[in-house]
């Protein structure tokens, strides 16, 4: 059976995923990494809380649960809090989006944990969108001294999507949306809390800036983006699902240039249509390649 991603999802789940990063910049200077966590993941329940009431959620197994909390683990908990402490630690979001941006080649070599192939195309079209990634911010990297924490929990987040993406489609790679957000973000908000009573104050400075972030991190990114991700990961290979995340530093760029007056250059531009063309070599149709997956 071929597999498919549907056309409508994925420039959503692009548009919607890239503002993660102008999140993180608009809410650092007024709360720390854990305790915006926090209260976003628990903004999260309490939507799909409401959310069980009027549509009936039909929960997992007891061993499904176990896989998914697994997954949500590397997925939201490990992912998220490696990429805010990064960016609090001084990285600039390219920067943390080109490292990010490097798991299609990552989850390319691992591949094969869960059965899938990836044909020569595809690993041209994997090249494409790792040199139009490095192009698109390759003037940022050297605006300011980076501490060596900040790389080390950037390519922590690198690793913890990229093996939480593999976990879930190897082992629990259909589930009811609703009861798996709530196990994921269930689990990650408690994680969350420790890290946020072990190691930081807990403050956060209530103003239009962090409401915003938080109302737009919860609804639009957590309940969006991923269920879309979610859905694309069930519906696709691995490899290709995760090569639509190339898209997101280019648009990050763009974001910054409109938001926040960040320069957007013709290497950038280049940047961008080389990453499409990785994109589509990736993704495109084969008529004699198919793609497995391992229920």
């Amino acid at each position: 059976m071929k597999l498919t991603l549907d056309n409508a999802i994925a420039p959503i789940f692009v548009l919607i995923w890239s503002t993660g990063f102008v999140i993180a910049r608009l809410a650092m200077p007024y709360v720390e990494p854990a305790t915006f966590l926090f209260w976003r993941f628990a903004g999260v329940l309490a939507a799909m809380a409401a959310l069980s009431l009027v549509w009936r959620i039909t929960w997992p197994s007891w061993s499904q649960i176990k896989h998914i909390a697994v997954a949500g683990i590397l997925l939201q908990f490990g992912y998220l809090l490696g990429v805010w402490f990064a960016v609090r630690l001084g990285m600039t979001a390219g920067l943390v989006a080109i490292i990010v941006g490097l798991q299609p080649i990552v989850t390319a070599w691992f591949a094969a944990w869960i059965s899938e192939k990836v044909s020569p195309r595809q690993w041209i079209g994997l090249g494409f969108g790792f040199a139009g990634v490095a192009l698109v911010v390759v003037e940022k990297i050297g605006f300011t001294h980076i501490p060596l924490a900040s790389y080390v929990l950037a390519f922590g987040a690198l690793l913890s999507i990229t093996f939480g993406t593999l976990y879930q489609k190897k082992f629990c790679p259909v589930f009811d949306l609703r009861a798996g957000s709530s196990i994921q973000f269930g689990v990650s908000a408690g994680l969350c809390f420790i890290c946020m009573y072990l190691f930081e104050s807990g403050e956060m400075v209530w103003n239009p800036s962090v409401i915003g972030a938080l109302l737009w991190a919860i609804f639009p990114l957590s309940i969006g983006s991923i269920s879309l991700l979610f859905m694309m990961i069930r519906k696709g290979a691995a490899t290709k699902v995760t090569s639509f995340l190339y898209l997101v530093p280019p648009t990050t760029a763009a974001m910054a240039w409109m938001l926040f007056d960040e320069p957007f250059t013709l290497l950038m531009a280049v940047g961008l249509c080389l990453t499409m063309t990785g994109v589509v070599l990736v993704n495109a149709r084969q008529a004699n390649t198919v793609a497995t997956i391992a229920e």
